[in-house]
């Protein structure tokens, strides 16, 4: 049985010196060779860009056509999870700043076995996604220079990004930074000039069709039902995967306690206006049925009905720029991950060591190899390999959400008994909305073992699978360590 573990383990997990609040640039008392290479500018825009991935654009057509303008209910109900989750984690990590985030804070809170075991689904959640996002870039790219094979663009997006994330933390920033930004100001734009639009200011809109009206015709707001508003809820869930991003780029920042303070707090406005409020006007320039929502997209058919020539084109440049965000912010949080769980000896120990730059260089290039492969199913077995892994990698997102709020509940108290002062973010009504919060996922995750016409029940299943594996190998890591622990030399 396991003492209890206290704040002063903060370092890494192990017992290790260190300040719980110290950051990166403190190699000596993280025994870290990462450096605070990303500035204030960095952090900001990582943490709005996290929220806003390739998935809004390109999933919330399937949303809509399923749960009409109710889905706006379905982004309010995972919005608000969202919001508690980064709240708990925002308190465990202003208190801890540490590039393995959630997984570091399961390991002290938890047990050496929920460390590992989110870690790794966590990195093999991200590291399937670098296959997907590169094959979406990919099929853009082709599209507009087809003198390239799908397959060479794919590969030429992975080798740019990974030579990016190799030749600094600050390099990976800039990089983020830009794109993420556009990213911002693409939807800022399209809210502004598709509020007008709805409140027929804007000249050359399809007034007759657009308004607020579309909200309660065509079927009313539940045109299919209540029960719909939850099927939407596994539609969109997966697309708010990242929002914790920043807590683990805080490590590597210049102020990482205020950099997760701020994150944390601005949550909440970044979710009502990137998802509610883009959503919102897409459901109110056209009726949810509208045939060119679903096959279109729901963005381009709106950007189409405002009269915007070549929206198409102008949504692939988006979508391109969400996806390469996605592949720059997901090979970074792989190999941080990757990092984390070397430094705490739960993974190889190379997977630890950072270059002069304080790049983890061997946790990159691992992580970007199994993308690579991941790829390679893609192409040669999409239906069957390929297939599994996205499906088996589905249900992370909310092990991880589940795991931070029982972490959360632990270290509240273990930040009280040991620094109180860190506890500069709070979450809300402790401990009985972490409570809610998490029955609340056990009750999505029940929903989804009932949905077989989205494959909800079959993501589960295989999420469960993988993590029942990676369980047993930690159990079977832990009491192997125990073992080996438990033989005193003799003294001769």
């Amino acid at each position: 049985m396991t003492s209890q573990p206290t704040l002063k383990q903060a370092g890494d997990g192990r017992g290790g010196p260190g300040d719980p609040g110290a950051s990166a640039t403190a190699p000596q008392a993280h025994g870290s060779g990462l450096q605070a290479g990303l500035k204030n500018r960095h952090l900001s825009m990582i943490a709005i860009g996290g929220v806003i991935g390739a998935g809004l654009f390109v999933g919330s057509s399937s949303g809509i056509a399923t749960a009409g303008p109710g889905i706006l209910l379905s982004y309010a109900l995972v919005g608000t999870l969202v919001v508690l989750v980064m709240r708990m984690l925002g308190e465990m990590s202003a208190a801890n700043p540490t590039s393995g985030s959630f997984s570091a804070h399961a390991d002290r809170a938890l047990g050496r076995w929920a460390g590992f075991s989110i870690g790794w689904l966590y990195w093999f959640f991200w590291v399937v996604v670098l296959a997907v996002e590169a094959t979406a870039g990919a099929k853009i790219l082709e599209g507009w220079i087809p003198a390239v094979p799908q397959w060479g663009w794919a590969l030429i997006v992975m080798v740019v990004l990974t030579a990016t994330n190799l030749v600094s933390v600050g390099s990976y920033g800039e990089f983020e930074f830009w794109f993420a930004g556009i990213k911002v100001v693409a939807i800022g734009a399209f809210i502004v000039v598709g509020g007008l639009a709805v409140f027929g200011v804007l000249p050359g809109a399809d007034s007759d069709r657009a308004g607020l009206s579309n909200l309660t015709s065509h079927g009313g707001f539940l045109p299919n039902g209540p029960g719909a508003v939850l099927t939407g809820v596994l539609l969109v869930v997966f697309s708010f995967m990242g929002s914790e991003i920043a807590t683990l780029a805080a490590g590597e920042s210049e102020d990482p306690q205020r950099a997760v303070t701020k994150s944390t707090n601005s949550i909440i406005w970044r979710i009502a206006v990137f998802y509610l409020g883009s959503i919102l006007v897409v459901v109110s320039l056209l009726p949810w049925d509208d045939e060119a929502i679903t096959e279109k997209g729901s963005y381009v058919a709106a950007l189409d009905s405002l009269g915007i020539a070549h929206a198409g084109q102008i949504m692939n440049f988006i979508v391109l720029t969400s996806v390469l965000s996605c592949l720059n912010s997901g090979l970074y949080t792989a190999s941080r991950m990757a990092f984390s769980l070397g430094q705490r000896g739960d993974a190889p120990k190379a997977f630890a060591r950072t270059t002069r730059r304080g790049v983890p260089q061997t946790a990159i290039v691992a992580s970007v190899v199994f993308g690579f492969v991941a790829v390679f199913f893609n192409y040669k077995f999409p239906d069957s390999v390929f297939l599994f892994l996205v499906n088996s990698s589905g249900a992370v997102a909310l092990f991880v959400w589940l795991v931070i709020c029982f972490s959360q509940l632990r270290m509240r108290r273990i930040i009280q008994a040991e620094a109180p002062q860190k506890l500069v973010v709070k979450m809300w009504l402790y401990p009985y909305l972490t409570w809610a919060t998490a029955a609340l996922i056990v009750f999505v995750l029940g929903y989804m073992l009932t949905d077989t016409e989205h494959d909800g029940r079959e993501t589960v299943l295989l999420s469960l699978l993988v993590a029942a594996i990676v369980l047993v190998i930690a159990f079977v890591k832990e009491k192997v360590g125990r073992g080996r622990a438990g033989k005193v030399p003799s003294s001769g």
